[in-house]
């Protein structure tokens, strides 16, 4: 059996009907994992994603939740249980914290109601989810929580974004100590600058061809280059990786 073999794991995926979040659904699938497509609005797309998946002999289930809501962690939650026991299963092995929402504004442009948003998404629900789920975690899984290059490099833009980022980091720190004796890893994986339909700058091919410049493999990242990344922290050739922050940029800003 290979190493990255994923099977018969049940894996949940935040934010998985387009981008990076899809490419990492896609990538665990391949490796044998069941997945839970989550999803907010693009339901056409997550029912897409969940089809290919089942299409290639997979098994997938889509999940509709609100994350910048209050209770959105709980809604998570408990659509998440509800699928394990559909699934016939006894608990989650793989939870991956991808959605989130961006906010280009420096500290003076910034409204409260966006800093409240953009916390909620990107720290807040990652957190509640996290506890809300922890008793159906087994033992020996795994919990990444995907960040941004924004935490280590200063875009003075991302004002509140890389704030709220930082923190999810400092929480997948903390965790990974907590959660060692159950032999759960926690890590945080940042990408840079990766052409998705949320970065139209990186997909814009004048400005990334300028992105690419500050990148030492020459190029912007595509959502693969981090699906790798996260297959690899979930599998069992990870199992030796906890409490870091893995740098997904290809080199960007050395």
């Amino acid at each position: 059996m290979s190493r990255f073999d994923l099977t018969g794991k049940i894996a949940l995926v935040t934010g998985a009907s387009r981008g990076i979040g899809r490419a990492i659904a896609v990538a665990l699938a391949e490796q044998g994992a069941r997945l839970i497509v989550h999803y907010n609005q693009a339901a056409d797309a997550a029912e897409t994603l969940a089809a290919t998946i089942r299409q290639h002999g997979g098994q997938a289930w889509t999940v509709a939740a609100d994350l910048s809501a209050a209770d959105g962690a709980r809604a998570l939650a408990c659509a998440t249980k509800a699928v394990i026991k559909e699934a016939g299963a006894d608990g989650l092995d793989i939870l991956v914290n991808n959605a989130g929402v961006g906010l280009r504004a420096r500290i003076a442009d910034v409204r409260e109601e966006d800093f409240d948003r953009v916390l909620q998404v990107n720290l807040k629900t990652p957190f509640f989810l996290i506890q809300q789920l922890l008793p159906s975690l087994r033992d020996g899984g795994r919990i990444i929580n995907v960040s941004s290059m924004g935490t280590r490099a200063a875009y003075p833009e991302m004002s509140v974004y890389a704030p709220a980022k930082a923190g999810l980091e400092a929480l997948s720190l903390l965790l990974a100590a907590e959660l060692g004796p159950r032999n759960i890893t926690v890590n945080a994986v940042l990408p840079g600058a990766t052409a998705t339909d949320l970065n139209t700058r990186a997909r814009d091919p004048e400005i990334a061809r300028v992105i690419a410049q500050t990148i030492a493999l020459g190029r912007v990242g595509q959502p693969d280059d981090i699906a790798g990344i996260v297959a690899f922290l979930a599998s069992d050739a990870g199992r030796w990786v906890t409490g870091q922050n893995i740098d997904a940029t290809g080199g960007q800003r050395l």
